[in-house]
């Protein structure tokens, strides 16, 4: 057999993946951009096309605004926050001390759980009055009025520290695998010109995780951006909009007001500003992976 004949041969092995591909990305992606110029409701076979009539409504009316803002505050700490206490918790654990392995695994055990169960167990440390938070607080005789998910200010940020403390354990790992790869030889080089621990992780440290600082920065990028299981399970997009998410909001237009088409309509916009926001951080931490 010709090696032409082979080459030709080996793009049916790419034939199934292709048709997956444009079957359930592609092919829902074109269907997403048809409904939003429609007045479809999710479940009446006949619609009409209202052009761009739901746009102009989302963009005129509060409920993206509040969308967005709560989503960048969400995806900005988590980003953030998520990244340095994972990089703390690896250089903490990367040390050589007794029973490292058994402190590493209690760090990742809260990843193994699904957000169901997390949401859960967190509203209950939460809830007023008998939850775990206030009954601890009470043992001590301190008098509080806590209602950390009940609180439009306090809302938001409960449900971000329960992603950060769901998340914690892949972000530590990944960060603890790329300080594994540390020469040590660099390490003993910069003690001997007089480095200390500080200089060591700034200049030696952080520049050698580029790699590993990339991949975190990106897959805590794009769980904010989606955020949608803690708003749905802890407070139901409450109170009022306080923790009302892109994803949650899109969720709510299509299948509790029925307003699929401006439910997709929204979905386009979000598609549109996660990639941009994607790209852009993305293609700038490549820049500084490969500077460093």
């Amino acid at each position: 057999m010709s090696s032409t004949v082979m080459k030709k041969s080996m793009y049916w092995f790419a034939l199934p993946a292709l048709l997956f591909y444009l079957t359930f990305w592609i092919f829902p992606i074109l269907r997403l951009f048809q409904y939003s110029i429609t007045d479809y409701n999710g479940y009446a076979q006949a619609y009409n096309y209202i052009g761009f009539g739901n746009y102009k409504e989302l963009f005129s009316s509060d409920i993206l605004g509040i969308s967005l803002k709560n989503t960048l505050i969400y995806t900005f700490v988590t980003v953030i926050a998520g990244n340095i206490i994972g990089l703390a918790l690896a250089l903490l654990l990367n040390m050589k001390i007794r029973g490292t392995g058994i402190y590493r695994s209690l760090a990742y055990i809260p990843t193994l759980f699904s957000a169901i169960v997390v949401g859960f167990l967190w509203s209950y440390v939460y809830m007023p009055d008998y939850g775990l938070i206030s009954s601890f607080l009470d043992k001590l005789g301190i008098a509080n009025e806590l209602n950390f998910l009940g609180d439009y200010s306090t809302a938001l940020y409960s449900i971000i520290f329960v992603e950060i403390w769901k998340t914690i354990g892949t972000t530590m790992i990944i960060f603890l695998a790329g300080l594994q790869t540390v020469p040590t030889d660099l390490l003993e080089a910069g003690r001997m010109d007089g480095c200390g621990s500080w200089r060591l992780l700034r200049h030696v440290k952080i520049p050698l995780l580029s790699t590993a600082i990339t991949i975190n920065v990106t897959l805590s990028l794009i769980n904010g951006l989606k955020a949608f299981d803690f708003p749905f399970i802890m407070t139901n997009g409450g109170p009022g909009t306080a923790t009302n998410t892109l994803i949650y909001t899109i969720y709510k237009m299509a299948f509790t007001e029925q307003l699929f088409g401006k439910a997709s309509a929204l979905g386009v916009i979000s598609f549109a500003v996660i990639i941009v926001i994607t790209a852009v951080f993305v293609l700038k931490m490549n820049k500084r992976e490969v500077s460093a």
